[in-house]
C-alpha cells in the first residue's frame, strides 16, 4: 500500500475518533510506526488537531453521511442553477439552502451533545458557515465529505477559498470519510435501583437544556438583527433613490417648462427677424430706386 494511502487511512481513523482522544491517539501511532517508517511516522506526528468547529463537522460526516450527502446535492443543484442563470429556481435552492444547514447544523450539535460535548452559538456558528461554504463551492464540498478537516470553511461562491489550509492532508480532496456505524449495546439484565443522584442529573440535564436553548435562543436573535439591519439598509437605500427620482422629475419638469418658454421665445424671434427682412429688403428697393434716381439727374 503506497504511503499516501496508507497516511489516509490511518488520518480517516485518526479524525473519527473524539476530540480529547485525537491527541493521544496520533503520538501513539507516530510511535508505533517509528521503528520500521520514520517517514510516515513523522507525517502522522504532524497531523493537525482539528478546531472544535471542524471537529463537529468531522462527526457529522461520519455519524450522518445521509444529512451531508443532502447538503451537498442541493449545493450542487444551486451552482448549476447559478451557471444557467436560473432566476426562480436559483431563489427556492437558496430558501432551501438556509433551512437545511440550519437544519443540519442542529442535528450535528446533537450528535456533539451525545458525546459530551457542548457546542455554543458561535461555535455552531461556524459549522453553519462550513456546510454553507461545501453548498456553495465545489472544492469545499470535496473538504466536507473527507471528514479530514482541521478548520471551519466560510465561502461566498465568489473568489477562491483556501481549502488546503482547511484540511489534514492535501490528498483529502476527493477522499470520503468512513462512515461511523453505531452498534447497539446488547441489553443488560435490568435491575432497579435508585439512583443517589437522580436528582442533581436531572438538574444538570435540565441546565445544560436550558443552556442550548439560551445558544439557540441567541443564535436566532443574531440571524434576526442581521436581517433587521439588512431591511433597514435597504429601506434607507429605496429611500434616498425615490428622492433622487423625485428630484430628477421635478428638474425634468422645469426644464420641459422652459423649453415652452424658448419655443414661445423662438416663435417671436423668428416673427421680429421676418419683419426685419422685409424692412430690409424695403430699404435696399429704395436705395437702388434713389441711387438711380440720382444717376439720371447727373447725367
Amino acid at each position: 500500500m503506497a504511503q499516501n494511502a496508507r497516511l489516509l487511512e490511518i488520518a480517516d481513523e485518526l479524525y473519527g475518533l473524539e476530540l480529547p482522544a485525537f491527541t493521544p491517539a496520533r503520538d501513539a501511532r507516530a510511535k508505533e510506526l517509528k521503528a520500521e517508517e520514520k517517514e510516515l511516522s513523522a507525517r502522522v506526528r504532524a497531523l493537525r488537531k482539528p478546531s472544535l468547529a471542524a471537529w463537529v463537522v468531522n462527526v457529522l460526516v461520519r455519524r450522518d453521511a445521509e444529512q451531508v450527502e443532502q447538503v451537498l446535492a442541493v449545493g450542487a443543484a444551486l451552482r448549476e442553477a447559478q451557471a444557467n442563470l436560473d432566476g426562480a429556481e436559483l431563489r427556492a435552492l437558496t430558501r432551501q439552502r438556509r433551512q437545511l444547514t440550519a437544519a443540519v447544523t442542529t442535528r450535528a450539535r446533537a450528535l456533539a451533545r451525545d458525546l459530551g460535548v457542548r457546542v455554543t452559538g458561535s461555535v455552531a456558528d461556524q459549522v453553519e458557515a462550513t456546510l454553507t461554504a461545501a453548498m456553495v463551492d465545489e472544492e469545499c464540498a470535496g473538504a466536507v465529505r473527507s471528514g479530514l478537516l482541521v478548520a471551519p470553511l466560510a465561502s461566498t461562491g465568489v473568489g477562491g477559498t483556501d481549502v488546503a489550509g482547511a484540511v489534514a492532508l492535501p490528498d483529502a480532496l476527493g477522499f470520503a470519510a468512513t462512515p461511523r456505524v453505531e452498534v447497539p449495546p446488547a441489553r443488560p439484565e435490568l435491575h432497579v435501583v435508585p439512583d443517589p443522584e437522580a436528582d442533581a442529573k436531572a438538574i444538570a440535564a435540565a441546565r445544560d437544556a436550558l443552556e442550548d436553548a439560551q445558544d439557540q435562543l441567541d443564535q436566532a436573535t443574531r440571524a434576526r438583527d442581521r436581517a433587521t439591519a439588512d431591511v433597514e439598509q435597504l429601506e434607507a437605500r429605496s429611500m434616498q433613490l425615490q428622492g433622487e427620482i423625485d428630484e430628477l422629475r421635478r428638474r425634468l419638469a422645469d426644464a420641459e417648462t422652459r423649453a415652452e418658454e424658448v419655443d414661445d421665445e423662438l416663435a417671436d424671434a423668428e416673427d421680429v427677424k421676418a419683419e426685419a427682412e422685409d424692412a430690409l429688403a424695403l430699404a435696399a428697393k429704395e436705395h437702388k430706386a434713389a441711387a438711380a434716381a440720382l444717376a439720371r439727374l447727373d447725367n
